[in-house]
């Protein structure tokens, strides 16, 4: 009898995104962006936590980062204008001399640097997120969006159980400069992967297609609050985000006085936020495609609000378990919404309309900050973190009742 072959064992199956070789090269590039974004801005904050003594100081360090939302719509405009592969390859290469100025500071007196620095980082972070997006849009159809933006957040999560702890420990053993010097190799590496990335980009608005400057400054808010549902879903995710800004002016307190820990404890408690938010990411395009975007940004926002209670407590546990449950629907609401608003955007508006995403969240997520940090020193730290579950809770109150059907 002829010999019977047996079958081969089945092949893992990948998110459908990872298909397309445009994408794979893009991923690279987020790899090693977000290993040095998570080390860099963790570290600037205890730097500044140890310069200064300040807990304030350190929280305007995150306050700093959510700064340059104001100018969001100007950089988004600008994304719309050029090839965005070709500006997030120049921008990565500017962000890896611009953190080495970092060098120069030595003591409490030049604290100003760091924030100077984490300024125009965070400038530039706002620009390539503009311009991924609209990329990220290039490269996909409609049907692998949620699995792309999917994987990119798991990647993003899981580096944030690495990157801290790396970050962290060359701080401890080498100082700041060690911090830097990965920072700024990491991200000449995403703009080589970068340069080399194929895809063909949708062309730019015609110039005799434009309104007035104000108009095209505007397009990308515009097109947000004229979209259903994406108006009622930004208000949401803006109040609830926003609120959160309470927690990172309460996270050094909250681990110095509420569980007894030194301020470095923020860099592995923060990787412990990944552990849930890995596992949402790579089940995100699962969900959104069993239940939609809606109801994936309603399940995120609940477990947010829910995870951040236990920090008002001393119990290590209980924070470690509502952290990762955190972690994940942040996650998951991060996915659907974006998913919602890359389908539901036109090419020509991409960078535009993240731009004006970033402002909706971002500019309220920094004034509660800065309404924090100034409160810290009148009220209980345990009253800011459960205002940010309250916040959260009273966002959901503008969830519309009807999703999009998703497309696949």
């Amino acid at each position: 009898m002829p010999e019977t072959l047996a079958p081969p064992p089945p092949r893992r199956r990948m998110p459908r995104a990872w298909q397309h070789t445009g994408f794979r090269m893009l991923t690279g590039a987020w790899v090693f962006t977000n290993l040095a974004d998570s080390a860099l801005f963790l570290m600037a904050a205890v730097w500044v936590k140890e310069l200064t003594g300040s807990d304030s100081a350190a929280a305007l360090v995150f306050a700093t980062l959510g700064l340059p939302s104001l100018a969001a719509p100007f950089l988004g405009q600008l994304v719309d204008r050029v090839s965005r592969r070709r500006l997030m390859a120049t921008a990565n290469l500017a962000i890896a001399v611009l953190v080495c100025l970092l060098l120069l500071v030595d003591s409490a007196e030049r604290v100003w640097l760091v924030y100077a620095v984490v300024l125009a980082y965070a400038t530039v972070g706002y620009l390539t997120a503009s311009a991924q997006s609209g990329l990220l849009r290039d490269l996909l159809p409609d049907e692998d969006l949620a699995s792309g933006n999917g994987l990119l957040s798991a990647i993003d999560q899981s580096l944030r159980l690495v990157s801290p702890l790396l970050g962290t420990a060359l701080y401890a053993l080498f100082g700041p400069e060690a911090v830097v010097g990965l920072t700024a190799l990491s991200f000449l590496a995403a703009a080589g992967l970068l340069v080399a990335v194929r895809v063909v980009e949708s062309p730019t608005e015609d110039a005799t297609l434009r309104g007035t400057y104000w108009q095209e400054l505007t397009a990308g808010f515009r097109h947000l609050a004229g979209t259903s549902p994406l108006g009622r879903l930004t208000l949401v995710v803006a109040i609830g985000f926003g609120a959160t800004g309470l927690v990172n002016v309460a996270v050094f307190p909250v681990i110095e006085q509420g569980l007894g820990l030194p301020a470095s404890a923020l860099g592995p408690l923060v990787s412990i936020q990944g552990i849930g938010a890995v596992v949402a990411g790579l089940s995100a395009a699962w969900a959104i495609h069993r239940w939609g975007e809606t109801r994936v940004i309603a399940l995120g926002m609940t477990g947010l609000a829910l995870g951040m209670v236990p920090l008002a407590g001393s119990s290590l546990t209980a924070v470690v378990i509502g952290l990762a449950v955190g972690g994940g629907a942040v996650t998951w609401a991060v996915v659907a919404f974006v998913t919602l608003r890359q389908r539901l955007t036109p090419p020509r508006l991409q960078g535009r309309t993240s731009a004006a995403t970033n402002v909706a969240i971002n500019l309220p997520q920094t004034l509660f900050t800065l309404g924090g940090a100034a409160a810290l020193a009148l009220v209980d730290y345990r009253l800011l973190v459960v205002g940010t579950a309250v916040g959260v809770l009273a966002g959901m109150l503008l969830l519309p009742r009807r999703d999009v059907p998703s497309p696949g």
